[in-house]
């Protein structure tokens, strides 16, 4: 069977990784608040710690005795060594999501908590539509621009399928306001978020597409003198199965009728 061709170019990823600035990295320090906020509502103390990021100089002053290490396709995370791991704003680069999800409750002791923080489908989509709009009236056609990202739907399903007990998934809009489309271009690639789809054009875009993409963006968007750009933050969470963990009851064994408790007649379906 054929291999199925990478989304991201992982090395390209790099290189606009490494250009990015730690100051801009909003986003990253918006996951940060997330996860302390969450991990504040858990009533367990957590000792051993993993942190897969690809700036760990973020994480570095909340969780100093953490272990860092990067988002590469195979996690450097040992078996059962971990009762707690978050996964910090880069599953929505992975080539294989469910796999990461899978290595993280592999680290994971039983009843331990894996915290997932990444971007969702809504991310950017006035940039999308409005590059989208410029390059078919220019071009006749779409290229890959913007990476796609995942509704929140099916990464819950994916906790499911890594084997987490207890999957929750839910999310946040968070709004940013810029001078014009060029003024976020620039702040996504000091976050080192720009275009490392494995499909992107390789040869350079006419300036006039990007002007068309600009005007659109103003036109579609604007209204104050700023632009907005939507960044969505999804939070996933999971536990490794435990003994300990609430377990469903068996079919058939309740004790009292739902239609008792609710004070109802009971009315079989009709075939």
């Amino acid at each position: 069977m054929a291999e199925t061709p990478p989304l991201v170019d992982r090395t390209a990823l790099k290189l606009h990784r490494a250009r990015a600035q730690v100051q801009e990295l909003f986003l990253h320090s918006a996951a940060l608040d997330e996860v302390q906020d969450r991990l504040s509502m858990v009533n367990k103390v957590f000792t051993d710690i993993a942190i897969v990021t690809p700036f760990p100089q973020i994480w570095a002053e909340a969780y100093p005795d953490a272990t860092t290490i990067l988002d590469d396709d195979t996690l450097a995370l040992n078996s059962q060594s971990f009762d707690l791991v978050i996964h910090a704003m880069c599953l929505h680069w992975a080539n294989d999501p469910v796999g990461q999800l899978i290595q993280c409750r592999r680290a994971l002791r039983p009843d331990g908590l894996n915290l997932t923080i990444c971007l969702g489908s809504q991310t950017l989509t006035e940039l999308r539509s409005v590059l989208a709009e410029a390059e078919i009236a220019q071009r006749g056609g779409l290229s890959p621009r913007v990476l796609p990202m995942p509704e929140i739907r099916d990464l819950g399903g994916l906790l499911q399928r890594a084997g987490f007990a207890l999957p929750v998934a839910d999310s946040a809009l968070l709004t940013a306001q810029y001078r014009d489309m060029f003024h976020l271009m620039h702040d996504l690639r000091a976050m080192g978020e720009t275009n490392a789809l494995a499909a992107r054009l390789r040869t350079p875009s006419s300036r006039s597409l990007f002007a068309q993409a600009a005007a659109l963006y103003e036109e579609h968007f604007g209204g104050d003198g700023t632009l907005p750009a939507s960044f969505e933050m999804i939070s996933l969470t999971g536990w490794a199965p435990s003994a300990s963990q609430p377990q469903p009851l068996r079919p058939g064994s309740a004790q009292a009728r739902l239609a008792d408790a609710l004070n109802t007649a009971e009315t079989k379906l009709s075939d």
